[in-house]
């Protein structure tokens, strides 16, 4: 059987590709490999079984996977705390806060409503390792628990999952928005109740799009991947800003006053500065990916600030934070990470430490952007091509070479095969669009000739 989890759990089309079959599966084989330790055998020494949080976003095919995945673990002798709609990172913090064994989250993220994932948390809230997924997959053609009367689990509801992870936020805050206008974008998902009430009860005074979740709508049009109508609506309503969450709000982007982009590595430069200024920044550092843009790098020299560089994906950002103990990392894309606060990227947490921000200073977003210059970037998926082959192939180190010696250090290339679709991507920074445009095409070009299938 080929790898079923991805960088992010495991995700499919629901109902064909992630059905209820292979969501029962999943539960049972995780029953069998997460409920082994010190936590779980003191819980049965004392008579109790194994507990689990379980939650999803809105989208439809969440209720029925929902309930296989319940199914699954109750079956298996685990107690499931059913927290129904939050947020991934709020299923993470409940799985530290109660001391549950594992948790569920039932989301995929920012895909379109026809699609769905499942993605696991190991105890204290933290995502699995390699290693741990692949003891699951293999878990899944093994004998799994089948307990018997009192052994048996109980499915209960979360009464106060909600309450709890909104009172984690408000504690995280350094101070109040109070004057503030935020326009919120619930990507019509998993956030849609929790952000505008965290941020009515920080102060901020706030305006909603996509904030009617009907379990096909999740990110149709809104959210994170789909910035222009949060523009359009701070512009309309003359909003100081605009916080964006994905379907699941383990993300958050920005817009400014004039409707402009505020990306996640202008977002982690911000929170970085601030953050040192108040000595909360561990060791001076920041933990980003080898995608975020040269202007960060530039940005947080600037300000006595290193920026170390992860593979890409907020597992490996987190796993360097852990080992070294660092305080914030994060990714372009907005999966923003609060090490002291998060176990995972928390997209609400991210959104309104960014107006703290605004509050704090008494600056315009577009004001603290300014501190990171963003140099121009392209990004080309390459189809059709061998992605085994690109780190042995001498004609593609030769041209990365030869266009990186071109850039110098005005610039920047980087090739990788994708971890998720079956590309290679193509990504170059330059001091001007035109320049990065070339570039980019011409190494594309020869990816392509080099690596066709």
């Amino acid at each position: 059987m080929s790898r079923l989890f991805g960088t992010d759990g495991v995700r499919g089309l629901a109902n064909r590709e992630l059905t209820a079959a292979l969501a029962l599966g999943l539960a049972q084989a995780s029953a069998v490999v997460l409920t082994k330790g010190h936590h779980a055998d003191a819980r049965r020494a004392e008579g109790r079984r194994p507990v689990a949080v379980v939650a999803r976003d809105p989208r439809i095919s969440g209720e029925f996977l929902t309930a296989a995945v319940s199914a699954g673990l109750a079956s298996s002798g685990v107690d499931v705390l059913d927290a129904g709609v939050i947020p991934t990172p709020a299923a993470a913090f409940l799985v530290d806060d109660i001391g549950a064994d594992f948790g569920v989250m039932i989301s995929a993220s920012h895909n379109p409503a026809p699609d769905n994932g499942i993605k696991f948390f190991a105890f204290g809230g933290t995502k699995l390792p390699d290693e741990v997924e692949d003891r699951i997959q293999a878990a899944m053609s093994e004998p799994q628990l089948m307990p018997i009367g009192a052994d048996v689990g109980r499915i209960r509801r979360f009464a106060d999952a909600e309450d709890r992870y909104v009172l984690h936020l408000l504690g995280a805050l350094p101070n109040r928005l109070d004057g503030i206008h935020v326009v919120l974008d619930c990507a019509h998902g998993a956030a849609a109740a929790v952000s505008p009430e965290v941020f009515t009860d920080a102060g901020a005074k706030i305006t909603l799009i996509g904030a009617d979740p009907d379990g096909v709508n999740i990110n149709d049009g809104v959210g994170s991947t789909h910035l222009d109508n949060l523009a359009r609506a701070v512009l309309e309503h003359g909003a100081d800003v605009g916080i964006a969450h994905d379907g699941d709000a383990d993300r958050c982007l920005a817009v400014d006053a004039t409707g402009a982009v505020v990306d996640g590595d202008q977002i982690m430069a911000i929170l970085a500065v601030a953050q040192k200024e108040r000595g909360a920044l561990a060791s001076d550092t920041l933990v980003a990916t080898v995608m975020s843009n040269l202007g960060l790098t530039r940005a947080m020299a600037e300000n006595g600030i290193t920026v170390r560089q992860t593979r890409v994906g907020d597992r490996y950002v987190l796993e360097d934070m852990n080992e070294h103990g660092f305080t914030l990392g994060g990714e372009q894309s907005g999966h923003i990470v609060f090490s002291d606060y998060a176990t995972t990227g928390d997209g609400i947490l991210t959104g309104l430490s960014l107006v703290a921000r605004m509050a704090a200073t008494g600056k315009s977003l577009a004001e603290l952007a300014s501190v990171m210059t963003v140099f121009p970037q392209i990004l080309i998926n390459v189809t059709g091509v061998d992605r085994d082959r690109l780190a042995d192939d001498e004609g593609v180190a030769e041209a990365v070479a030869a266009f990186s010696d071109e850039l110098g250090d005005t610039g920047r290339v980087l090739l990788r095969p994708s971890g998720t679709e079956p590309v290679i991507r193509v990504m170059v920074e330059a001091a001007d669009q035109a320049t990065a445009d070339r570039v980019a095409h011409a190494l594309a070009d020869v990816v392509r000739e080099r690596l066709a299938l």
